[in-house]
């Protein structure tokens, strides 16, 4: 159901660079301006984390290299 749910649609690149992003802009909260806008930072990393963006579901789009029909 997980897999249904949340299907892996993004490229490990990408996962990793929305971890590192996700992770900067939380730093926004204790570093910097130290502001809540930093909160916003879960969002990216939430999804490099899980593998699966919810707008790349629900438009059908996939980074996710095609894989091989046997």
């Amino acid at each position: 159901m997980f897999k249904k749910l949340f299907p892996t649609n993004e490229h490990k690149v990408e996962r990793v660079l929305r971890v590192v992003l996700g992770l900067g802009i939380l730093s926004l909260t204790v570093v910097g301006p130290q502001t809540l806008l930093g909160l916003l930072g879960v969002i990216p990393l939430a999804t490099g984390l899980l593998g699966s963006c919810p707008l790349y579901t629900l438009f059908g789009f996939s980074t996710c290299p095609l894989k091989k029909a046997d």
